[in-house]
């Protein structure tokens, strides 16, 4: 089996790009390598390469930087996808494609299914919602909500550190750090969203969106306390007002989902705390290699 994955240099695609090597034949396609936004050239590569599955693992990821770059922000996140999904159709490929927890307004007081209407409420959101209904010209797609990514070490100048990361390194250098405690969260560890991923290819599971979030869900505060809880410093956590904060792009307040669709399809996400657990046994191991 071949696996064309896009956005290779960022830490979804490094990480995809290691799984599926024990899988089959892998063509990690990083950003100087495919441009998502040139559909001639997308088309050119998958036809080449025939995958059977591609992965896209490129995105603008920058929620603020979104709102003045709006056509960059629906070029890679809507239109590539468009790119990609119709090439995919024309050599029989499946097309794996990750979405946010963006796309809802985060107005409930209950986590979010595949089935809640979405609601974007920034340039950002409003992109990967498009993408999301592009990657539907598949003839078969899953799109994998996520949210919170974390677990990955950061390859110098690929990718930002995620907020998760930071707080971490903050109390590791004994220094404080800023935590929402108003704003709700489901993380996605890494590693799980790579079995998620796994599992709906391998099971055949039916098209469709999937929320790829560790089970339950916490406030960024929460979370924090259960980091110091394992690393100390629960006194260098700093609680502060979601709503207070300024900010130019607006983020749902209550970012929770539910991810039972996925369960039903055959993976169950860890809880958020187990995730954590490991992300920390893990940087803790490879800190002493």
């Amino acid at each position: 089996m071949t696996f064309l994955i896009t956005g290779a240099d960022g830490q979804l695609g490094r990480l995809l790009s290691g799984v599926f090597a024990a899988a089959g034949t892998v063509v990690a396609c990083t950003r100087a390598e495919l441009d998502v936004t040139n559909a001639a050239q997308v088309a050119a590569v998958i036809g080449n390469a025939r995958p059977d599955v591609v992965v896209n693992c490129a995105a603008f990821n920058d929620v603020d930087a979104a709102e003045e770059q709006q056509q960059r922000a629906f070029d890679v996140n809507a239109m590539a996808v468009r790119a990609l999904a119709r090439a995919a159709r024309e050599v029989d490929a499946v097309l794996v494609h990750y979405g946010t927890d963006f796309v809802f307004d985060g107005n409930s007081a209950r986590p979010y299914t595949e089935t809640d209407p979405p609601s974007p409420r920034s340039v950002y959101a409003a992109s990967k919602l498009v993408g999301e209904w592009m990657a539907a010209d598949a003839p078969r797609w899953y799109v994998l909500r996520v949210e919170s990514l974390f677990g990955v070490a950061h390859a110098p100048g690929t990718a930002r550190v995620g907020s998760i990361d930071r707080i971490i390194t903050a109390i590791e250098r004994r220094e404080p750090a800023r935590v929402f405690r108003d704003r709700v969260v489901s993380p996605s560890y890494l590693p799980d969203v790579a079995a998620a991923t796994q599992t709906l290819l391998a099971k055949e599971a039916p098209s469709g969106i999937y929320h790829a979030v560790n089970g339950g869900y916490c406030t960024w505060y929460e979370l924090a306390q259960h980091i110091a809880d394992t690393l100390g410093g629960r006194d260098l956590l700093v609680p502060i007002d979601f709503a207070a904060t300024p900010m130019k792009a607006v983020r749902p307040r209550f970012a929770a989902l539910d991810n039972s669709r996925l369960a039903a399809a055959g993976y169950v996400m860890p809880t958020w705390q187990d995730a954590i657990d490991r992300y920390l046994s893990f940087r803790q191991r490879s800190a002493t290699i």
